[in-house]
């Protein structure tokens, strides 16, 4: 059988690096290279550490209570040793070792066991084509979440990662921006095969694929000494970095120049209070307590913000009306604008008076929709403004407006009239134009049709 192990790194979400004020923006997305650094985080001489970011430091302990971790009050931060151009003062600062106490060790997610998680500073970002080094990263607070080997197949570590970014996500503790990295390391025991680490894979795509060849590679050359190996892409194969790397190569040794992180029990009670409930809690929750569909419950249950706007509806209103309006018209709405719900200050009152306005037929859902689309910054009361969105479902008032169309647009009457029958949705487009979204849609359709024959 397969063992599939995990050693997953991603950017906690923080405004500052972790032992200087720098800004944590990394990437030419977002900062030209070399403009978020100060002799600290440049490593100059002389320069010494602040105080650990704090922020970082409640992120990683509620990272580690969500994984089911036990949390150490106190741990002693390392001095990780190697040589690289990304790393000009010799080592990195990490609260991993071993002789160290991690942040949080011994737990569980979704059935995998979790070694630990630690927190860690980034070097910087070396080129070794150009030599350049880009020290934006530089200092920037890393979490490590290493697992136990207990995956056995390509298709359950996918499955798993997509389902600790949506709960990590929920407590906004990695920059999302940013993604994540994964050190992978496949063995095959039944054969003896010696354990094969393949580093900084950064999709999950990549993941897949690079697992799934390494398990074919190993079955054809069972590996006898331990390797640490990149995976290109391009090729959708594995090569040789180096031999692996022994704990005692990287020298560590406790840091001087830093103070143990000590926690009080309120401040983890108060950090674990503070935690929401997993997207797992969510889904139960949604198909259980009110019997909507897994595949519409899967949709909400993506984002945090989503779920408790849609869980604040839902008791007031059809339940199949907010389902589709929030996994349909409210997701269409935000992804078309590039926004997400917290950017946007829209009340759960005003979208339950929206969505009473439809299911009472006092406004049309295409109107709705244009009401929906003018919130991108704030929603307003639609019951406030309702006279001025109020079907028009008279007969006479639609049938004067259906005529204006017919008599305005003589192509396309001509075009039905010829078999063309995608000419009626045209004209039927045309009278809820001039009827401002307003016009009944089936009492149009039918005065249009009448007219027509």
């Amino acid at each position: 059988m397969v063992k599939i192990g995990l050693e997953i790194h991603g950017y906690i979400n923080t405004k500052e690096k972790l032992f200087c004020t720098c800004k944590a923006e990394h990437g030419s997305k977002f900062a030209q290279p070399n403009t978020n650094i100060c002799p600290i985080c440049t490593s100059q001489p002389g320069a010494k550490p602040l105080a650990p970011n704090s922020s970082a430091i409640n992120k990683v302990i509620q990272i580690s209570l969500i994984l089911g971790c036990k949390v150490n009050p106190k741990v002693v931060w390392q001095r990780k040793h190697y040589s690289w151009p990304d790393l000009p003062k010799g080592f990195q600062n990490t609260i991993s070792g071993p002789h160290a106490t991690p942040n949080g060790e011994k737990g569980k997610f979704l059935g995998i066991g979790i070694t630990e998680c630690h927190l860690e500073e980034d070097p910087a970002a070396w080129n070794p084509e150009t030599g350049e080094i880009d020290y934006n990263r530089s200092g920037s607070p890393l979490i490590e979440i290493v697992t136990e080997p207990d995956f056995t197949s390509s298709e359950q570590v996918i499955e798993w990662l997509k389902q600790l970014l949506a709960t990590l996500s929920y407590i906004k503790a990695i920059d999302k921006r940013a993604g994540i990295k994964a050190d992978v390391n496949v063995s095959l025991p039944e054969l003896n095969g010696a354990r094969i680490e393949m580093k900084n894979i950064n999709s999950l795509k990549k993941i897949k694929n690079a697992i799934e060849f390494e398990i074919l590679r190993q079955k054809k050359s069972v590996p006898k000494i331990q390797e640490t190996r990149m995976y290109d892409a391009n090729t959708n194969s594995t090569k040789l970095m180096r031999t692996k790397e022994q704990a005692q190569d990287y020298r560590f040794i406790s840091d001087p120049d830093l103070p143990a992180i000590i926690l009080d029990k309120k401040r983890i009670d108060k950090l674990k209070f503070q935690l929401p409930e997993t997207p797992k809690t969510k889904l139960e929750k949604l198909i259980k307590k009110y019997k909507i569909d897994k595949k519409a419950a899967e949709i909400l249950t993506k984002k945090l913000e989503i779920v408790e706007f849609f869980e604040n509806i839902i008791e007031k209103i059809d339940s199949k009306l907010a389902i589709r309006w929030v996994t349909e018209e409210l997701l269409s709405v935000l992804n078309y604008s590039k926004k997400e719900l917290e950017d946007v200050e829209i009340s759960p009152e005003h979208f339950i008076e929206l969505l009473d306005l439809i299911k009472q037929n006092k406004i049309t859902e295409l109107k709705a929709k244009d009401i929906l689309r003018s919130w991108s910054k704030k929603s307003y009361s639609p019951k406030s403004k309702s006279k001025s969105f109020e079907q028009i479902s008279d007969k006479g008032e639609i049938d004067k407006i259906v005529d204006k169309v017919i008599k305005d647009n003589s192509k396309a009457v001509e075009d039905y009239k010829s078999g063309e029958s995608k000419a009626l949705n045209f004209l039927i487009g045309q009278v809820m134009r001039l009827s401002d979204k307003r016009a009944n849609f089936k009492t149009a359709k039918e005065i249009l049709e009448k007219k027509l024959r």
